[in-house]
């Protein structure tokens, strides 16, 4: 998926933690979304996202994942998206990368930048999530009520032993993370205010995906 300009100035490097806004690189790719903590594996074959991680490598191994709002051109920017760290990475002979980025943070985009580039970046600010949030045992049980009924209409296998010993977090954004949802939906889950609110939307969202008419295909929001 990018060609380092090495003229290009790199200032205000992202620092997780802090308030401060800075430049960041940006990796915009529609029905991909990555929440702190959790890993998003990458193959990144496009000339200008080569360049991307290749800059990345060259310094902080900070990339921010956000969706275009529409999927070709260069779109315009949903306003919330993750940072993620390069973790893993192989470097293929062809220039190719495989990538593995694990969840930093949310951030915000205040404004795009106009650069030199072949990789877009935006003026950015970090979101102060909360740490360590719980559902009640309601909500718990709710979620995997639903979640066995979609993933039993899905056709999914799913081990449900292990899914009990999740923690909430790691359940409630790991599934909406990979839910088969559009775009627009999947961003919504990301731009929840808590996991609370993540947890309903999620099962209003499996609810609204099984509708099916006389067994056509799932219906969606868009």
């Amino acid at each position: 998926m990018g060609r380092i300009d090495p003229s290009a100035s790199f200032e205000d490097p992202f620092r997780i933690g802090t308030d401060l806004s800075s430049r960041l690189s940006i990796f915009p790719l529609a029905g991909a979304i990555l929440f702190p903590g959790l890993q998003l594996p990458l193959h990144i074959f496009e000339p200008r996202y080569r360049d991307l991680v290749g800059s990345a490598l060259a310094k902080d191994r900070l990339i921010g994942m956000i969706q275009p709002r529409q999927s070709k051109g260069a779109s315009r920017l949903y306003d919330i998206g993750c940072v993620g760290k390069i973790g893993d990475v192989e470097a293929l002979e062809d220039g190719r990368y495989n990538v593995v980025l694990e969840g930093e943070a949310r951030f915000r985009v205040l404004r795009e930048l106009d650069v030199t580039t072949t990789f877009r970046q935006v003026e950015a600010e970090w979101m102060d999530d909360p740490e360590d949030e719980v559902l009640s045992s309601v909500e718990r049980a709710g979620f995997e009520f639903e979640a066995r009924r979609f993933a039993d209409m899905q056709g999914y296998s799913v081990d449900w032993e292990s899914v009990s010993r999740l923690d909430d977090e790691t359940l409630i954004n790991g599934v909406a993370q990979i839910a088969p949802f559009d775009s627009a939906s999947k961003q919504a889950l990301l731009e929840a205010g808590d996991l609370s609110q993540r947890c309903d939307l999620m099962i209003q969202l499996m609810q609204f995906f099984a509708l099916r008419d006389d067994g056509d295909e799932i219906v969606t929001l868009q």
